[in-house]
């Protein structure tokens, strides 16, 4: 089991323009993927780009203990040489996730559909979180799930069949991470399994197995077409490949709205992943008036990258469509943040997900705005954030509960309120940015202990 560290408080001050040019870590939902299904290949799979936080090391030794070998050539540079589909091993020891939501339920589905059986855990908040919407499909599929804490949560262990069974799902929520733990333990089924979401979520796992192999088909579903049905031909071969992963939109979030709110700011972000299941929160700025420039527009590993010219800007309230959700899950808090410096109300509608994350971001997200002094309300599962197009008085300490996203948001607004934002806990930042403080003290953020 982790064992939590002390915690590292931090604070954000109002300062000069932010200046400079950045290149956010890679992507971390492509880096546990690249370390999977590396996993599940024959031969060698080489990563470029890999995102070296805690969280995405975490799916690399759980991967090393399922018996892949790997060695690391240099930064973000890694080279993993699989086992193939049924060729895993019974790890020696638990498989401790740390704080990786995305790591852990995607191995559960790895080791739901193959013949290992395996314990996962993880820390204080990993523990918190709701394991039995992956559970569910899996015991469909053929999964014993053998032990589990009180409500389907870790530590939990779970023994998979010699052959997963095929099945036809329909997600109860618009969740990447159960689509593509159904699919992944489809990977060692007889036939066809396919999983059926009524709104379409990011489509990494779906592309990455066209990347080394696997066939795989995706047809629109639903009377309005927003939703999609994603079949598996089980039981592929998969070969190991090249894998270039591209800046990471949601570790860009937070330079880029800094930019936005701190008067007079110019910053360019590179080799950012538009990915049109990704960029939910680009689109909803520009909605409020931002100026954001896409420039130099290319493709890297499968993906479309180009380069953000972002500038200050006079921001506006607008209305944030539910179905918008799924492609800017994890940006919310940010754009709470940008939110509270716009003219006018910004309605974000549809948020449930964000009260299963690290934390319940929604309850923390309205905290944070509260002891900062942002005028908000929450109404069901919508969160309405007012401002007058000036800066909040700002000063507050924010709760963070060990999530990562709620730490760096907050963090930014500090570098445009009218006082200081002090974090209880920025330690987890490194789960996915591990140079955010030193990527933002760059550009000239007043950021630190």
């Amino acid at each position: 089991m982790s064992h939590d560290s002390e915690p590292t408080p931090l604070s954000a001050a109002p300062g000069a323009p932010l200046r400079g040019r950045l290149r956010p870590p890679g992507d971390k939902s492509i880096s546990h993927r690249a370390m999977i299904l590396g996993l599940l290949s024959i031969g060698e799979t080489r990563v470029e780009g890999l995102l070296e936080g805690d969280d995405v090391l975490r799916t690399a030794a759980a991967a090393r203990a399922l018996g892949a070998s790997m060695e690391r050539l240099g930064e973000g540079r890694w080279v993993v040489r699989g086992v193939g589909i049924g060729g895993l091993s019974d790890p020696a020891e638990t498989l401790d996730f740390g704080n990786a939501g995305t790591g852990s339920r995607l191995m559960m589905g790895v080791v739901g559909g193959q013949p290992v059986t395996a314990t996962f855990d993880g820390d204080a908040s990993l523990r918190s979180r709701p394991m039995r919407r992956i559970l569910d499909p899996l015991r469909l599929m053929g999964t014993q799930v053998l032990a589990e804490a009180e409500g389907g949560r870790v530590p939990l262990t779970l023994r998979g069949p010699r052959e997963a069974i095929p099945i036809r799902y329909e997600t109860p929520a618009a969740s990447a991470q159960i689509k593509s733990a159904v699919l992944l333990a489809g990977l060692n089924a007889p036939g066809t399994t396919t999983v059926i979401e009524a709104a379409a979520t990011r489509d990494h796992t779906e592309r990455m197995l066209r990347l080394f192999g696997a066939e795989v088909s995706v047809t629109p579903h639903g009377p309005d077409g927003h939703g999609r049905a994603v079949a598996l031909t089980g039981q592929p071969t998969l070969r190991g490949t090249e894998v270039v992963v591209p800046a990471d939109p949601s570790s860009a979030a937070f330079p880029l709205v800094a930019a936005l709110i701190v008067p007079g700011s110019e910053i360019t972000i590179e080799g950012v992943m538009m990915n049109p299941l990704r960029t939910g929160l680009i689109t909803t700025l520009i909605e409020m008036g931002a100026d954001i420039e896409r420039l130099r527009e290319r493709e890297e590993g499968g993906e479309t990258v180009a380069d953000l010219r972002v500038r200050a800007s006079h921001l506006k309230g607008v209305d944030v469509p539910a179905e918008r959700a799924p492609a800017m899950i994890d940006e919310y808090p940010v754009l709470a943040v940008a939110a509270a410096f716009a003219q006018g109300t910004t309605r974000m509608n549809g948020l449930h997900e964000l009260r299963v994350k690290e934390s319940d971001r929604l309850a923390a997200v309205a905290a944070g705005l509260k002891a900062n002094g942002v005028a908000h309300l929450i109404e069901g599962d919508d969160l309405l954030v007012h401002g007058d197009g000036t800066a909040p008085p700002g000063g507050g300490t924010v709760a963070t509960h060990l999530d990562h996203r709620i730490a760096m948001a907050f963090l930014v607004m500090g570098l445009a309120t009218a006082e200081p934002v002090t974090v209880d806990d920025g330690a987890m930042i490194a789960t996915s940015f591990p140079s955010f403080l030193p990527t933002m003290q760059a550009l000239g953020a007043g950021i630190g202990e």
